[in-house]
């Protein structure tokens, strides 16, 4: 037969009843265990200072006031305390005795731990809180990426637009250099052309200086147009066009001495064109080369000091070097001498647009050589690279 005494003792829940002051009458041996303490010496002992601190608040706000309200609650989580400050998580179920005239006689208390059910609870507030964060992340996401999809299609709308503008630019380039090739160069021919036919009938010596002056306009400017030409080709992307042949280059050096010797003839040109082989190459777009880093050594180089052409051949490549004394180069100015349009001064004896040494390094590209430039308080050289 079922012993009652020892199921309420050791019964699998703690069991304990309070007076109507709720000072503790009777607890079973599984919570005074739960608590490490015995029996006795809870007996006299309120409730209330079982409890930690916040229990106690919730006691004083809540627990009496339910008793006292309907009787009894069920499930009120509270945080026991044991004489070591252990605490120990608890379920509280409890019903008040009352008189017949409504009075408390005393309170019964069951107590379930809760530890495990604690934490249980814990981690479902966790992962709640979890799964709030991760909402917020991926709401925070799909609001980046369609900031980044609204971002990447303006992108795409601007890069569209800009190919349609620059195709647009190219076709104007195009048309320019149209311009520049026949509108410009035809009727120009034709005024030399006319020049060359008045030069070679008698005219007054007034005549003959205005001619002369127009012939060498005119030659400006077919040189200026020809340089349009190729710094148009150059921005189409097609770079300098070349026609190479087996060239004399020996010759074609020698030529552009005495032609820039002619033209300066106070000044002092020394050449050595060490060159006895012929070399594949175009010997027009060379010589202009030459011309345009001569002419810039006699228009830049100090006028009382010689300007040398150098040109030898070495192992696979021939060597252009022209050099002239006076102010080096200033490094800021360097980082630009190759660029279109740049020019080293702005006085009015060196006229140009500033595209001779961009056109002379864009020949040099195209001939599979490279154009380079060293300059000391000694000297100033320009070297041209070709490979053979």
């Amino acid at each position: 037969m079922e012993d009652l005494d020892d199921l309420y003792e050791n019964a699998p829940c703690g069991y304990v009843s309070l007076s109507a002051d709720g000072v503790i009458v009777k607890v079973n041996r599984t919570l005074a265990g739960w608590l490490g303490t015995q029996s006795f010496e809870l007996l006299g002992k309120r409730f209330y200072d079982l409890l930690n601190v916040p229990g106690k608040i919730f006691y004083e706000t809540h627990f009496a006031p339910l008793l006292r309200m309907q009787g009894y609650f069920n499930e009120v989580a509270l945080d026991l305390v044991g004489p070591d400050g252990r605490k120990l998580p608890v379920l509280a179920n409890a019903a008040e005795r009352r008189s017949s005239d409504g009075g408390v006689q005393f309170t019964r208390i069951t107590l379930f731990q809760a530890a495990d059910r604690r934490r249980y609870e814990r981690d479902l507030v966790d992962a709640k809180n979890a799964a709030d964060r991760a909402r917020r992340e991926l709401a925070d996401l799909n609001r980046t990426l369609e900031e980044r999809i609204d971002a990447g299609i303006a992108e795409r709308l601007q890069l569209e637009q800009g190919l349609l503008a620059e195709k647009e630019v190219a076709r104007l380039r195009e048309q320019f250099v149209a311009i520049l090739g026949h509108d410009l160069r035809n009727p120009l021919a034709s005024i030399s052309g006319g020049l060359n036919i008045l030069s070679r009938e008698p005219q007054t010596d007034k005549a003959r200086r205005v001619l002369t002056m127009m012939s060498q306009s005119t030659e400006r400017m077919s040189s200026l147009i020809r340089d349009m030409l190729d710094l148009a080709r150059c921005r189409a992307g097609q770079g300098i066009a070349i026609n190479p042949n087996p060239t004399d280059l020996r010759a074609v050096l020698e030529q552009v001495v005495h032609e820039l010797q002619t033209a300066h003839p106070g000044r002092d040109i020394q050449s050595s064109l060490d060159i006895e082989i012929e070399v594949r190459c175009d010997g027009g777009r060379v010589a202009q080369l030459v011309s345009n880093l001569l002419g810039n050594a006699l228009a830049h180089g100090a006028p009382d000091r010689p300007v040398t052409v150098v040109a030898a051949s070495a192992l696979n490549e021939i060597l252009i070097t022209v050099a002239n004394e006076g102010k080096p180069i200033p490094k800021h100015v360097k980082d630009h001498l190759f660029e279109p349009f740049f020019r080293v001064t702005s006085s009015a004896e060196k006229q140009g647009l500033g595209l001779g040494l961009f056109i002379s390094y864009e020949i040099a590209r195209s001939h599979g050589g490279r154009l380079e430039v060293h300059s000391d308080d000694n000297h100033t050289a320009f070297l041209f690279r070709m490979p053979v």
